[in-house]
């Protein structure tokens, strides 16, 4: 094939493949009534992968060559196949560039049997791009059974702006998600090649009209400490310090654990919720 032909190609390439994804699949919400045609939009598409609908919509007409680390981005979007991603490298013309796959996180052994001893403290693992890696009873009778969440989106962040019973229970949940995007962004600082990371914010921006305002504000954190006010369903108010523990010989794996005063009401229901 000729330069142009390959550029066109890749773009009703692509184009197929946009319309062979439902808005489900990429976790999308669809507020907009029903679609003239199958499959996710130019803007969706662009969201996701952290570009604008006007570039998008040149690579899909064959009026612009895309840069290598774009073509990984748009791969991981629609996901492509190896097969399939061969074929998008082949007709770009030049080889990906992308850093090699991280292999996906484990919660290391210690840690885990930390969770397990912890029978009154709520605790959970994070790992990268605020994944959860691993969590106690007690974290799942205060949040969420985190078991129920398909392992790909249990991610903290995404639970935030997305599952109803966090948003509920925390009192000041514009606080608590306002930090976390923050914290999200020191995340995106160290691991600016993480192509998940990319997806996830491009994710929640196309869902999320806060994390949208609140991301492109560019406010970054690295808390550590902190209190937080909750509304349990069963035991009422929740005033507890949480504290984040990071793992001398792997950074990449943090203990979140939350903790109340001895003499405090809190402490006695964190005791009946370890009961239920």
């Amino acid at each position: 094939m000729s330069g142009d032909t390959k550029m066109n190609e890749l773009g009703t390439f692509l184009k197929a493949r946009r319309g062979e994804l439902t808005p489900r699949e990429v976790g999308v919400t669809d507020a907009s009534g029903p679609r003239r045609v199958p499959g996710l939009r130019r803007e969706e598409v662009a969201q996701l992968a952290s570009i604008s609908t006007d570039y998008y919509t040149r690579i899909e007409q064959g009026r612009i060559r895309v840069s290598a680390p774009v073509l990984t981005t748009l791969a991981d979007v629609l996901q492509l196949n190896d097969d399939q991603r061969s074929y998008l490298v082949s007709l770009s013309g030049k080889p990906a560039v992308r850093t090699p796959r991280r292999s996906k996180q484990k919660v290391m052994p210690q840690l885990r049997r930390v969770l397990d001893d912890l029978t009154t403290t709520p605790a959970i693992v994070m790992g990268r791009r605020m994944d959860i890696l691993a969590w106690n009873s007690m974290a799942a009778a205060m949040m969420l059974d985190f078991s129920e969440i398909p392992d790909a989106q249990r991610n903290y962040i995404r639970l935030l702006f997305t599952d109803m019973r966090l948003r509920t229970l925390y009192r000041d949940w514009e606080t608590v998600a306002r930090t976390a995007v923050a914290q999200l962004r020191m995340e995106a600082a160290r691991y600016p090649d993480d192509s998940r990371l990319t997806a996830l914010v491009g994710e929640l921006s196309v869902r999320d009209a806060q994390f949208s305002s609140w991301w492109a504000a560019r406010t970054v954190a690295s808390l550590t400490t902190g209190t937080k006010t909750l509304d349990h369903p069963v035991v009422g108010e929740l005033v507890l310090d949480w504290d984040t523990l990071v793992k001398a010989d792997d950074a990449e794996q943090q203990l979140v654990v939350w903790t109340a005063d001895p003499r405090s009401p809190a402490r006695e229901r964190l005791e009946a919720l370890s009961l239920q």
